[in-house]
Order: C-alpha cells, then structure tokens, then sequence
C-alpha cells in the first residue's frame, strides 16, 4: 500500500514545492513588512477611522515584524521536509496528511495542496478496493464484478466477491454443568 512511482514522483514535487514557498516567505523574517488590510466604504463612500479610499476600497497599510511571519515559515518548512521524508519512505497516509495539512493552512495558495491530498486519496481508495490506483486498472476490475452481479442476479443467486469468504457461524457453547444451574422440576396440575 506504499506510493508508487507516479505518487512518489509527484510528493516529491510537491514537498519541492513546498519548500520554494518557504524561500519565498523567507525575506519576510528579516525586516518590517508592509501588508495591506481592505475594507468595503458605507454606502456614502466613506471609510472607517485608519482606512483611507483607494479605488472604491478602503485600504489600511499595516507595518508587521518578522515574528508575525515565523510561525507561516516554520509550517511550511517543516511540512515540506515531512513530505520530503514520507515521499522518500513511501509513506502513503504520512503524504495525505501532510498535504491536506499544508493545504488548509496556506488558503488559497494551499490549494495545489489539498489536491494534491485528495487525488492520493481517491487512489489509495481505488487500490483498496480494486487492487489497481490507475482508472484503466480499477474501470476494468470494476466492470468484472459488475458484470459477475448480473449474471448472479440472473441466475438467482447472491454474489460473493471471490476474497470475501462468508464464515458460518459459530456454535453457541454448550451448558457448563459446574455454574449453570438446574432447571426446577415441573409442577403437576
């Protein structure tokens, strides 16, 4: 159940990129950055008290340290060798993880991310069930059983996966004559 070579070449593109975005939001950690908060003007054109009216928007310039950044940068950097690390030892579950992960803290950058997550998902499903994560291999096995379903339900019968084996029940245990007390004797009318 590990990734295959597809996978694994795609998470390690992915924890690459992971990492570019964290040289990206480096310079960040230096110096002041200037960020800019909008807000939408009342309807008489007006802005709140420390925004001014830029374009139909209002805007405020906000001067943040570089601590603000550093919990963003760690995340990233460490997501990104995470996913460096279960791409390497083929670590399915670690690399769905990890991507969602980055995917939902980044927003709308961490898009790429969540599907990324969510293709490793749907063929880590398909390989469970259908024993083959590519859509030729799992169509295929897909279309036999259907096709063994109906001929069962022509036939009249119930079908049976051939790896699902349907166990008989077991026997309830018999009576322990040590702790299971005796019946009383049955009146007479």
């Amino acid at each position: 159940m590990g990734l295959d070579k597809i996978e694994r070449g795609t998470s390690l593109l992915a924890a690459g990129l992971a990492l570019v975005l964290a040289l990206i939001s480096a310079p960040r950690l230096f110096k002041n950055t200037i960020i800019t908060s909008t807000a939408t003007p009342s309807k008489s054109h007006t802005c709140t008290k420390g925004y001014h009216l830029a374009k139909a928007v209002c805007e405020k310039l906000i001067t943040t340290h570089p601590s603000y950044w550093l919990p963003q940068f760690l995340l990233i950097l460490v997501v990104g060798f995470g996913l460096a690390g279960f791409a390497y030892f083929r670590r399915r579950v670690g690399v769905i993880v990890l991507s969602l992960l980055l995917g939902l803290a980044l927003g709308r950058v961490g898009l790429i991310f969540l599907i990324f997550g969510g293709w490793l998902i749907i063929r880590a499903f398909r390989l469970q069930r259908y024993g083959d994560a590519t859509f030729a291999g799992s169509g295929a096995k897909a279309r036999e059983v259907s096709k063994a379903r109906r001929e069962a339900k022509r036939e009249g019968r119930t079908y049976k996966t051939p790896d699902k084996t349907v166990a008989s029940l077991p026997k309830p245990p018999a009576e322990s004559k040590r702790y299971t007390p005796k019946k009383p004797p049955r009146r007479k009318r």
